[in-house]
């Protein structure tokens, strides 16, 4: 295995990037290599390999990482955190992202609501207590009409009203009345039991107007559209949803319009930092592979490895999954401790570099393969195709750099 020189590690994180290395090399990627042959269908049904990987995931306490200790979480440090997901990168995104998905709305609850008992009990308390993936959680975000375009946080877009989400929610006693749509691009959306959802309440404020409440997805009237099929990341398994006259505890609201715009951008931040590191652990995957093959593969009387020009792009494709690493590590070690203002052009600038990275990376990887690269065979067809959807995953590569360049602008001095 490839790996860096990273002097500053302690034993245990030495030990803890060993432990989820053996992971993501015996149960993520052959997993993620097996669920590519499969359909939609027999890729979400129960006990498929999909879900022993969710379950093994448990019984080693990843899905709570970012939950605090003492409430029995896996609180690991910033540089903690990098490590595991890089790993879970290398050996599949799909599958990293699918795990911590699953804590979505216990985090959501921990950062905006630590104070509510009865939402740390329901929400928190029960996700950590359940071993046996009774509670899966999807991220419900963008819509049909609505993807990119809600993030403009603090930009004078942000309250337009044009911009409000389709999906409204009412309140009438007690309780939540939601009504509306997510897209097929909704996060573990075909087998979760619960969402963390973006809304309007306040149409007047457009996106701004928003809230982020938490859907138990077993209740009357919600329905799924059918797993959405893609190029690429086919074990993160996404689909609609729909919700029509849902009724949620008014409890489960966890942000409304009044705190809603500053809200968005803490959460909108993690996940771009952890977005930039699972795609550094796929650039390294991808360089990993084009370095093993260009040491056995004989072309011109010689291993591939000895022509200059390989020499070159593997040189080229080492530099790029260094930075992506250094970068991602430093958004992942700045981003995910509580700051105000909340560094959104770090996270952005790693989520696209990175994204990016992986992309030329694998691209890379085929091109010294060769045919044999393009081939369902070969390590470097997936790799290639998880990448290319990363460059819109989270929102577009090129919205995210503008947002964090509205905040350049606006905020930085000469």
């Amino acid at each position: 295995m490839y790996t860096e020189l990273d002097e500053k590690l302690t034993e245990e994180q030495r030990l803890l990037k060993e432990t989820a290395h053996n992971f993501a090399k015996e149960v993520l990627r052959p997993a993620s290599v097996a669920i590519d042959e499969m359909t939609k269908e027999e890729i979400i049904k129960r006990g498929s390999v999909y879900w022993e990987v969710k379950k093994k995931a448990r019984q080693l306490g990843y899905h709570l990482m970012g939950i605090p200790k003492v409430l029995g979480g896996f609180e690991a440090s910033p540089l903690e955190f990098h490590i595991v997901m890089e790993e879970f990168g290398w050996g599949s995104p799909g599958l990293g992202l699918s795990i911590i998905t699953d804590a979505f709305p216990a985090i959501a609850v921990l950062m905006y609501q630590p104070q509510n008992k009865k939402l740390i009990n329901e929400i928190v308390l029960a996700f950590i207590k359940d071993s046996d993936e009774k509670i899966v959680s999807c991220w419900a975000a963008t819509e049909p009409d609505h993807g990119s375009d809600v993030g403009f946080s603090h930009t004078k877009r942000f309250p337009d009203p044009r911009l409000a989400y389709s999906t409204k929610a009412v309140l009438q006693g007690d309780q939540w009345v939601i009504n509306g749509q997510k897209s097929g691009w909704t996060s573990n959306g075909p087998v979760a039991t619960q969402a963390l959802s973006y809304l309007t309440i306040l149409d007047s404020k457009g996106i701004a107007g928003g809230g982020i409440v938490i859907v138990p997805l077993d209740l009357p009237g919600v329905t799924r559209g059918e797993t959405t099929e893609m190029m690429g990341l086919c074990d993160f398994p996404q689909c609609e949803i729909f919700f029509e006259d849902v009724r949620v505890p008014k409890d489960y609201m966890v942000i409304g319009p009044d705190l809603y715009e500053d809200a968005f951008d803490p959460f909108v931040n993690m996940t771009m930092a952890t977005v930039a590191t699972v795609y550094t652990g796929l650039a390294r995957a991808a360089f990993e592979e084009a370095l093993e093959f260009s040491k056995r593969r004989i072309q011109g009387g010689c291993v591939l490895a000895d022509h200059q020009i390989i020499k070159l792009r593997l040189f080229d494709m080492f530099t790029k999954v260094e930075a992506a690493r250094a970068l991602s590590r430093a958004a992942v070690e700045y981003c995910l401790r509580p700051r105000d203002p909340v560094p959104l052009e770090y996270s952005s600038a790693a989520k696209v570099f990175c994204t990016q990275a992986a992309f030329e990376v694998a691209h890379e990887a085929i091109k010294i393969h060769g045919a044999y690269g393009l081939t369902k065979e070969a390590l470097t067809n997936r790799l290639f195709r998880d990448a290319r959807v990363s460059l819109i995953e989270d929102g577009t590569s090129e919205a995210a750099g503008l947002r964090a360049a509205y905040k350049i602008v606006e905020s930085y001095r000469p």
